[in-house]
């Protein structure tokens, strides 16, 4: 009995935040560093042309690279991670799995850059793509072609955090052979872990929470399965874009403490978010914690949390611009996720690739603010908005 105790503990899975710890690099096996090290080449020596070694180039592979690309591909559950120059950069690669005459059906909110990359970039080679709203999976059945290859999700959005149904747009799309990306940004592998849902790609900005302390840029991939792993890496390696090994450091530490921040971000962003709900001066908050958020259901059967990011609606463009310049705590920044509090106005910053009247019509007015909710005390953050909305 003793035995079959040892072995069942033996085989546990160990929770996330241990995997956050332990992932199998954070030792140098050769000197045993605490700190996985820095390959600061650009090429490496072949001692026997007959065996040529492991890496042979660093854009086509480097150690402290191939460290994170484990890291993540460990945490999202799928068969091999890969780390990019730039979260566009990541959602770039996965869209060139696309061919001209291929058809994209995608989450009509979603960020601004993929937008622009989807109809000024992508669209000159022939790549057609069809927005809608995910909330409804009509709307999304409703697109299909002969020639659709790909759905595109973003869930929660940015910035109005439509929550789109993970395992039933998913489900369809197998079903129709379509594949299927999705940006996970926002929740993370932490709250959310969307390759056990059916999803084929994970892309994030590794920017963002990921990285978590406003120092790194980077974007990440994981492939569900070693076949997507292969095109994705044939990809990566033909466009060069990859992330450099001080940045791939940076995320690798920056990652070890993923847990905690996230769990401190959005205790507080609950907090904040409610109190905003009940203010006479906001016309509406957006945060999938909320209870009357649409979707609130679906976001709690498919993530573990509500995740950092609350966005809310001052009612015009003027009055935006107005607490923009009065807020004394958070960044007025592009970018979101950090240990510091950051609050972005998607009209001129990450959703300024939109035309007005597109951003009309999926919500994103002119008094729509987006508050990342960092690490700072939240008494102190409703106490500046507080003053800033007098």
């Amino acid at each position: 009995m003793a035995e079959d105790r040892q072995r069942s503990d033996n085989e546990r899975t160990p929770d996330f935040a241990t995997r956050l710890i332990h992932f199998g690099s954070e030792i140098d096996r050769t000197t045993g560093a605490a700190s996985f090290p820095i390959y600061q080449t650009s090429t490496f020596h072949h001692f026997d042309l007959e065996h040529p070694p492991v890496h042979d180039y660093t854009r086509s592979g480097n150690p402290t690279r191939q460290a994170l690309e484990d890291y993540i591909a460990t945490l999202e559950g799928g068969a091999r991670g890969f780390a990019f120059a730039s979260g566009m950069a990541a959602i770039s690669a996965a869209c060139f799995l696309l061919s001209a005459g291929d058809h994209l059906i995608c989450t009509e909110d979603v960020y601004g850059g993929t937008y622009r990359l989807l109809t000024t970039i992508l669209s000159r080679m022939n790549i057609e793509t069809t927005f809608v709203d995910m909330t409804d999976l009509e709307q999304v059945k409703a697109a299909l072609r002969p020639n659709t290859k790909a759905v595109f999700l973003e869930t929660p959005s940015n910035p109005t955090l439509k929550i789109t149904d993970i395992r039933a747009v998913a489900g369809w799309a197998k079903e129709n052979g379509l594949l299927t990306m999705l940006d996970n940004t926002f929740m993370t592998p932490y709250h959310q872990r969307p390759i056990e849902l059916g999803i084929d790609i994970v892309l994030h900005s590794a920017t963002k929470f990921l990285g978590g302390h406003s120092d790194v840029l980077a974007g990440l991939a994981v492939a569900a399965t070693d076949e997507l792993g292969v095109r994705l890496k044939q990809i990566q390696n033909g466009l060069g874009n990859v992330l450099g090994v001080q940045d791939s450091w940076l995320l690798i530490r920056g990652m070890k403490t993923l847990q905690a921040r996230m769990e401190a971000h959005e205790r507080s962003a609950r907090t904040l978010a409610s109190w905003l709900a009940a203010h006479p001066e906001i016309a509406r908050v957006y945060y999938p914690g909320l209870s009357d958020h649409p979707g609130r259901e679906i976001q709690e059967a498919q993530s573990r949390g509500y995740g950092a990011v609350v966005s809310f609606d001052v009612g015009s463009g003027e009055r935006a611009r107005r607490l923009l310049g009065r807020v004394k705590l958070p960044l007025v920044a592009v970018s979101l996720g950090a240990v510091e509090s950051i609050l972005s106005y998607p009209a001129m910053m990450s959703h300024a690739a939109m035309p007005p009247e597109v951003r009309a019509e999926r919500g994103i007015t002119d008094g729509l603010l987006r508050y990342s909710v960092g690490l700072e005390a939240v008494d102190d953050l409703i106490a500046d908005l507080e003053q800033a909305l007098r």
